[in-house]
């Protein structure tokens, strides 16, 4: 069934655009807090927020929804998205909410929704509220005490920072690291400098100064050369850039060089191998992921199980049959153990651990294999199927013919733009290119 308002991750658009609007937010507050009415307590939602100026107007108008439907709201202010699933759960709240549209710029925002076990929400429970934010509400409407009210929770970002800091190894503290850390002038710019400062380690942090405009402007995980530029000047022995909402990490090496999820991910599997905490015999990504990356697991007596590209997919995964580990080259790294979703600070503290434990420069430690030769194209389109044109479906079938069984094609329309994305592997850099650039030009003769 075709969604709405409801994306791959949540409601996401312009600010005051057709999208994203206060009255919507309004209505997503009342349906979502309807939905999650239950027993004779009084219910609770927990809402978190990015640094976008639009953020407030969002939050006021989700709190109406709610406290018009019977629910008290807690504001827990700036705060990273893997918190807010943290805090759910902490509070022992009946739904939490996230205002964030990550990596995205400034002006866009949007609008995640947690279940009271931290995960988010399933399709079909999306559908449900959807339904309900189309229809007349008003019988939902709550009476006299039972109208709900709002409190600011001060104690929250203590709260996410002493879990954070418990996920480490035990004993373990970063005393003699220095680790520049960048905020992405985003949700985490008060609680990751704080949590690696009380860890012991010399911290100096950029992106750290929000003004409601600049969230991921030239900083964060999607724009690592500032980061880079600072480990060299300060010579850290490590860098860490979160994006917008602090759900992803990228990191960088001593070198000021980029490391990806995929090198992340080899790192901490063998890590929790050998401390016999890797559960499922080895970990999942998603088809994005380098084939380098699978011959290491493989060389260590592991697996690596393939989704399809989205962080919810590879949660599901690991759900369904047991991992622990899992991730994106993109830099979402879940350790289920520790949270229900991409939390880019515990993740960064599993790998400052190891670089502890090491005393190895980070680039080695992040050097597990070697990469597959691969090249990733994006080709606009202006509308139609492109990729059920049989002169595409013949290039691609061709191309694979070419790599062999040896390399791989990963062909995919976005979920968010008119573009098809055309990922070609294998160990023939020149074969790779070649195949990739002759679907590429399919795809642009047909589109």
């Amino acid at each position: 069934m075709a969604r709405k308002y409801f994306g791959t991750d949540g409601i996401r658009g312009l600010a005051n655009g057709p999208k994203l609007t206060p009255e919507l937010a309004l209505k997503v507050g009342m349906a979502a807090g309807q939905k999650f009415v239950r027993g004779d307590h009084r219910n609770r939602v927990v809402i978190g927020k990015d640094t976008r100026r639009s953020g407030y107007m969002i939050e006021q108008a989700l709190t109406a929804g709610f406290t018009a439907v019977g629910m008290d709201v807690y504001l827990l202010g700036p705060m990273p998205t893997p918190a807010v699933a943290m805090l759910t759960r902490s509070l022992r709240a009946d739904l939490g909410v996230m205002i964030s549209a990550s990596h995205n710029p400034f002006d866009d925002n949007g609008i995640k929704l947690f279940r009271p076990d931290g995960y988010k929400l399933s399709d079909e429970l999306e559908l449900e509220i959807e339904s309900m934010i189309d229809s007349d509400m008003t019988q939902y409407l709550a009476h006299g005490r039972e109208i709900g009210r709002a409190h600011r929770d001060e104690d929250a970002s203590t709260r996410y920072i002493e879990y954070a800091k418990r996920t480490l190894p035990r004993n373990t503290d970063l005393a003699g690291l220095r680790v520049v850390l960048d905020c992405a002038h985003g949700a985490a710019y008060k609680v990751a400098p704080v949590a690696l400062w009380e860890l012991g380690a010399e911290v100096f942090t950029i992106g750290n100064t929000p003004d409601g405009f600049n969230i991921n402007e030239k900083v964060g995980s999607t724009a690592p050369e500032a980061v880079a530029a600072k480990v060299k000047e300060v010579r850290a022995d490590i860098g860490i850039a979160l994006d917008g909402d602090a759900d992803r990490v990228i990191i960088i090496d001593e070198k000021g060089n980029v490391v990806d999820g995929d090198q992340f991910m080899a790192v901490i599997a063998q890590s929790w191998l050998q401390r016999e905490m890797l559960q499922g015999g080895g970990i999942v990504a998603t088809v994005m992921s380098n084939l380098g990356l699978e011959r290491y697991l493989g060389s260590i007596g592991l697996t690596l199980e393939r989704t399809q590209v989205g962080d919810r997919y590879v949660l599901e995964a690991m759900r369904s049959k047991g991992f622990n580990v899992g991730g994106e080259q993109s830099g979402h790294i879940i350790l289920s153990d520790f949270t229900t979703t991409g939390d880019g600070l515990v993740a960064a503290l599993q790998l400052l651990a190891v670089l502890k434990q090491q005393a190895r420069p980070i680039s080695e430690i992040c050097s597990r294999f070697d990469k597959v030769p691969q090249l990733l194209r994006s080709v606009k389109f202006k509308s139609g199927k492109p990729l059920q044109h049989k002169l595409v479906i013949q290039a691609i079938a061709d191309g694979q013919a070419m790599l062999g069984q040896g390399g791989r094609l990963v062909i995919r329309e976005s979920g968010t733009e008119p573009v098809i994305r055309v990922m070609g592997e294998a160990d023939d850099a020149a074969l790779v290119s070649s195949v990739v650039a002759q679907i590429e030009a399919a795809i642009r003769d047909v589109a």
